[in-house]
């Protein structure tokens, strides 16, 4: 009995060992043209390239998606108005195409005094946008007040970063 055991195991390993063979033959002409300087695409799939989406190139202008406030205030800059426009041109261009509009403050003051500053500078820059010609169902303004800010700190530099509103497509 003792010899019987090694032997067992033997052909335990060998049936394993076998089971994870397989019998799918592989296909060896789908990497044909791969050799000799091909590259393996058939021509027929190929499909032709199409104009990058301008939202996701940074030397676009709509890349520059924030508009920052003064200190207490909700009134769009004139300095913001080509950005503005190359929105409203991507959108009028795009109408399945709808933005967010997130406005933000600083930190100071109370939570619902930013809630309601928040809503002014992004309606401001809706509106700016609706007299662009953007129709009001492409565009929604929230408010975030001082909850999401862009920059942490506590000094004149960090407020200013986070007095804004964020177009989001």
């Amino acid at each position: 009995m003792p010899q019987l055991m090694p032997k067992t195991l033997a052909i335990a390993a060998l049936l394993a060992l076998g089971a994870c063979s397989s019998g799918v033959k592989l296909d060896d002409t789908a990497n044909a043209g791969a050799g000799a300087g091909g590259t393996g695409a058939d021509a027929r799939a190929v499909t032709p390239v199409t104009a990058a989406d301008p939202l996701n190139d940074p030397n676009s202008p709509l890349a520059k998606r924030s508009v920052y406030f003064d200190f207490d205030s909700y009134s769009v800059k004139s300095d913001y108005q080509g950005m503005l426009g190359a929105h409203a041109k991507y959108l009028s261009g795009n109408q399945g195409r709808k933005i967010l509009i997130q406005g933000n403050t600083d930190e100071r003051g109370t939570s619902e005094y930013n809630l309601a500053l928040g809503q002014k500078r992004a309606e401001a820059v809706r509106r700016s946008l609706a007299s662009m010609g953007v129709p009001d169902t492409q565009m929604e303004a929230v408010s975030l007040g001082k909850e999401k800010p862009k920059a942490a700190g506590h000094d004149e530099a960090a407020w200013a970063e986070n007095r804004r509103a964020d177009i989001n497509y």
